[in-house]
């Protein structure tokens, strides 16, 4: 009877550990992100996911793939998703724009521009110069890519002017429209610029992040609204992040390439540790997801210089830095 009774405790208690699993995993709340363009530029935002720390914090994130900027803030705006991966510049445009429950930035990831000018032969020796006159595929009209390349046009003494500003071709299409023979040079983000160039049909001669200097490229951003009736799941996101950027900090690219390969099963494992030291080495990616009120600023001189600012919008407003305050603890 002892036996019996012992089976029936020891089934019981397997029982409810199966319950009890079933309900934790129930527990997870579910967030979805649009990314602004699937690259391995957003190694923190992948790391999170394979290493656990978003499921730690009792997160589930649905990646959706927003294929530029506006689009992405078009999608966090109509309430398609929760939070949106793109540049700040969203953001300040939707604020000059009037609206009362505007996209507020919580959580920055990348510090510089991850593009890279790709030529249709090697160049040990590119400068700047060498654009002028030639026909260069930028980007979207408004976009952080765009502004930032221009910014970096003249810094080297060159206006749009001088050159065929090309802007007519969407981002997720510069790619097919540049190897088809579209443009003398493009700009391109990782790993796809890796890959074409081991392809052989554009070869990377300079860095637009390294060129630039430090911008807050890329962030995390949800409506007002959003963030004020979800605190604690953006307090976890942010977490999240956080503990991945320290993760990405001490990693090696080899390790990197490893934990976010899934992301990417068309790219060889050697293409992806190659653009992790790459990203490394121009020190794309923040250790904490501060954004300081200087580099706020100086997105907007970018903007401003690119003339597609008209009125700055405030720091205090637009950034929401208790987040990161938070997860810094």
């Amino acid at each position: 009877m002892k036996r019996i009774l012992a089976l029936f405790f020891v089934v019981g208690l397997l029982f409810t550990c199966l319950l009890s699993g079933c309900a934790k995993e129930e527990e997870l709340t579910h967030v979805t992100v649009s990314e602004v363009t699937h690259s391995v530029f957003y190694a923190p935002q992948y790391a999170a996911i394979k290493l656990g720390y978003f499921e730690e914090e009792g997160l589930e994130v649905e990646l959706i793939n927003g294929q530029g900027a506006d689009k992405v803030m078009t999608a966090v705006i109509s309430g398609q998703v929760d939070i949106g991966l793109a540049g700040p510049e969203a953001s300040i445009y939707v604020y000059n724009e009037g609206k009362e429950d505007y996209a507020q930035i919580f959580a920055q990831v990348t510090k510089r521009d991850g593009s890279f000018i790709m030529a249709r032969e090697p160049d040990e020796n590119f400068s700047y110069e060498k654009l002028a006159g030639k026909h260069i595929l930028a980007g979207r009209k408004g976009g952080v890519p765009c502004m930032t390349l221009e910014y970096v046009l003249n810094q080297n003494g060159l206006s749009t002017s001088d050159l065929e500003f090309d802007t007519s071709v969407e981002f997720g299409l510069m790619a097919g429209a540049f190897a088809g023979g579209t443009g003398d040079y493009t700009t391109m983000f990782e790993p796809t610029a890796t890959m074409m160039e081991q392809e052989g049909s554009a070869y990377i001669v300079a860095s637009v992040g390294q060129d630039s200097g430090e911008i807050p490229y890329t962030a995390y951003f949800s409506l007002k609204s959003y963030i004020d009736e979800n605190e604690e799941t953006v307090q976890k996101f942010t977490n999240a992040i956080s503990k991945a950027q320290k993760w990405l900090a001490e990693a090696e690219p080899r390790e990197i390439a490893e934990t976010i390969a899934e992301f990417f099963p068309d790219t060889e494992i050697d293409v992806l540790e190659q653009v992790a030291a790459r990203y490394q080495e121009i020190d794309a990616w923040m250790t904490e997801p501060f954004m300081t009120e200087d580099s706020f600023n100086r997105l907007q001189d970018v903007m401003e210089n690119a003339g597609e600012l008209s009125n700055r919008a405030p720091y205090d407003k637009l950034v929401n830095n208790s987040f990161a305050e938070e997860a810094a603890k």
